[in-house]
């Protein structure tokens, strides 16, 4: 019997059923998507050139090259979840870059139950044009379904059964020989298209950057998404899996001496050291809370009437910047409470939450203080019930201890969350005490039920700036009723109050921040303008009243609080600035821009510190970078330092070695 021969007919959809014509096929859509997702970052001296496309297809071969080893029904299933897998997930990483400005890390996914109490937030971040992100999807799961239940034949039915059986292993043995060649050069050309350039880049334009990797789109620009997130996966099984890697001995011996110098230059000489002994503290940290429009007006109306009233007889900081990175509010929360930096992956709170930190509150106790942490939302969240616990706060009180007699937004409004806070420090907590707050009314997308909008927003009417104005000018009214409570109750006349912004509101339209002040902004405007957050101070007396222009940040917050308290900070592992003492300072963010209050560094997009822009101050333009070089030097190895403390939970271990404090 002669073997049938297939047909002119059959030919095309032959070829389109190859196992290599379905690979490039899948090769071409994820590179697509990988293109799409990099034009839609719109990231800032990051372009997709040649070799970031040769990577990007290398890293899809090194994710993909097994396939050729399964049957050929396997390897269409698997290309077709591999599909889906890396569109979800390219797709997730560009709706939280579009609120984070930063890409998903397996920290992040650890987090994963926080991303269901987004909402609305995430809601506002899906555009109606992604849907072309899935359009393959339409064409690619019913193909792969009938491809793969459909039987095919590779001998006619009319050759013998003997010839058949023959023909059959014959054939099986070849095939087999040709998918382990097959697979075996993907692997191989996987490799050297991926890691090759890496290598390159790493050697240099980006030689360092892996040592000192202080933004996540810094790696980007030089792994591509995928090779960035095997990194990342890399990063987090080495820290996790076993005892994980012990800290290099030189890292060591810096962060000591980083704070042997810091104690030297510990001052409590001014009057001020321990002038507010044993008063009580109550910190607010105010979601979203940004400095542009501290002070302004629009349609007639003061958009901060209650904070603006209040600065006149306390301590106003007009140049305070947050410090947090992917961690949000729990990084401010732990910046200005342990007073090291944020980690520039994940949050402190979820990484290390079981390691040792000199907090604020657990000083505070250690002196004699009642310590409590308020915020209306679930404990779980970042992690927070953990951490408080480590932080020694006395109690921790979350959603369920509020009564829910005003539902707002994420979960209570931010005038009966203060209200009821007070009610319990009034009751509940003996003085002296120490009461850290976090609200929640101003959080994104800041849309506010119409009974609750006060403000008159004008031409921004309906936008998410408008709105995000309406949400401020509600939670100041909510601040103006606390104040009220506090003198009412006795409680303001012997505290310390404090209220600070923790991050930005992740509105980025320059435009808009231009309508809204009514002039032109430059880069050094745009980074003060999405770092900078109020920062009120109200001593028991209402003394050194005033506006202060020097440069502070969240980290100051912990120092500051024990200096006028009279408690020295020479003992402890902090990194912030005494702003009291009287000493020149230099705040450092995570992104590594740094100020001293002369010049502002603000880092490239591909962190190579001579693309950075250098501005001096006292003029508000660009000036020789070479002005910002020690400043750089400073504030890299401050981000370094901050990283290997928590990393590896040196503070138990120089405590140790020094009999508790700082090496001298």
């Amino acid at each position: 019997m002669v073997i049938s021969q297939p047909t002119r007919s059959m030919m095309p959809r032959r070829l389109l059923n190859h196992p290599l014509t379905l690979y490039l096929i899948f090769l071409v859509l994820m590179l697509l998507k990988l293109m799409w997702l990099h034009h839609n970052l719109h990231a800032y001296n990051i372009t997709m050139g040649f070799l970031d496309k040769v990577i990007a297809i290398g890293s899809l071969l090194l994710l993909s090259f097994w396939t050729w080893w399964l049957p050929r029904r396997g390897m269409i299933l698997s290309l077709v979840v591999l599909n889906l897998l890396l569109t979800a997930l390219i797709y997730a990483d560009m709706v939280y870059y579009r609120y984070f400005q930063d890409f998903l890390t397996i920290p992040v996914l650890m987090q994963a139950r926080q991303v269901d109490a987004l909402g609305d937030s995430i809601a506002t971040l899906l555009h109606v044009s992604d849907l072309w992100f899935f359009a393959d999807w339409i064409a690619i799961i019913p193909y792969g379904a009938i491809l793969l239940f459909s039987r095919q034949y590779g001998v006619s039915r009319s050759t013998p059964y003997s010839n058949r059986l023959e023909s059959y292993s014959d054939r099986r043995g070849k095939k087999g020989m040709r998918r382990l060649t097959a697979g075996s050069i993907a692997l191989v050309l996987g490799l050297c298209l991926a890691v090759g350039p890496i290598y390159f880049y790493s050697k240099t334009w980006a030689k360092g950057l892996f040592d000192n990797n202080w933004w996540n789109v810094s790696i980007y620009n030089v792994t591509g998404l995928l090779a960035f997130h095997g990194y990342d996966l890399y990063n987090y099984a080495k820290d996790h899996i076993g005892s994980g890697p012990e800290a290099d001995p030189a890292d060591v011996e810096q962060a000591k001496s980083f704070f042997a110098d810091r104690q030297k230059n510990t001052s409590s000489d001014d009057a001020l050291f321990g002038k507010y002994k044993d008063s009580n503290v109550i910190i607010v940290q105010g979601e979203a809370f940004m400095n542009f429009m501290i002070g302004q007006s629009i349609g007639g109306q003061e958009i901060t009437p209650h904070f603006n009233e209040l600065m006149k007889e306390s301590q106003y900081y007009s140049h305070f910047y947050h410090q947090t990175g992917q961690g949000r509010t729990s990084d401010a929360d732990f910046g200005a409470n342990i007073s090291l930096h944020p980690l520039p992956v994940g949050s402190a709170f979820v990484r290390y939450a079981d390691h040792t930190y000199d907090s604020l509150p657990s000083i505070l106790k250690d002196n004699g203080y009642s310590t409590n942490v308020f915020h209306a939302y679930e404990s779980g969240f970042w992690n927070r019930y953990t951490m408080y616990q480590n932080m020694s706060y006395d109690k921790f009180y979350s959603k369920n201890d509020f009564e829910q007699d005003d539902p707002l937004g994420w979960s209570l409004s931010d005038e009966s969350f203060f209200r009821q806070s007070v009610e319990k420090m009034d009751s509940d907590v003996t003085e002296p005490f120490y009461s850290f707050l976090i609200t929640l009314s101003s959080h994104h997308p800041y849309a506010l039920p119409q009974d609750k909008q006060q403000l008159d927003v004008g031409e921004f009417e309906g936008t998410m700036f408008g709105d995000y104005l309406q949400s401020v000018h509600y939670v100041d009214s909510a601040l103006g009723s606390m104040v009220e409570d506090l003198k009412n109750r006795g409680l303001w006349d012997n505290t310390i109050f404090m209220f600070y912004g923790d991050h930005d509101n992740s509105i980025k339209e320059q435009a808009q921040y231009e309508q809204f002040l009514g002039r032109s902004l430059n880069e050094l405007d745009m980074e003060q303008i999405m770092n900078e957050v109020p920062l009120l101070v109200h001593l028991p007396d209402g003394a050194e009243a005033g506006t202060l222009d020097q440069p502070a940040g969240q980290l100051d917050i912990t120092p500051s609080v024990l200096h006028l308290l009279g408690i020295t900070d020479e003992s402890y592992y902090h990194m912030g600035n005494d702003i009291y003492d009287g000493s020149s300072r230099t705040v450092v963010l995570r992104s590594g821009a740094f100020t001293d209050g002369s010049v502002f560094y603000i880092p490239s997009d591909d962190y190579i510190y001579e693309n950075g822009s250098c501005y001096d101050l006292s003029t508000h333009s660009k000036t020789d970078i070479n002005a910002c070089n020690s400043g750089h030097d400073e504030a890299s190895k401050r981000l370094h330092v901050s990283d290997t403390v928590i990393t590896y939970d040196l503070i138990p271990r120089f405590r140790e070695e020094n009999n508790g404090g700082p090496a001298s």
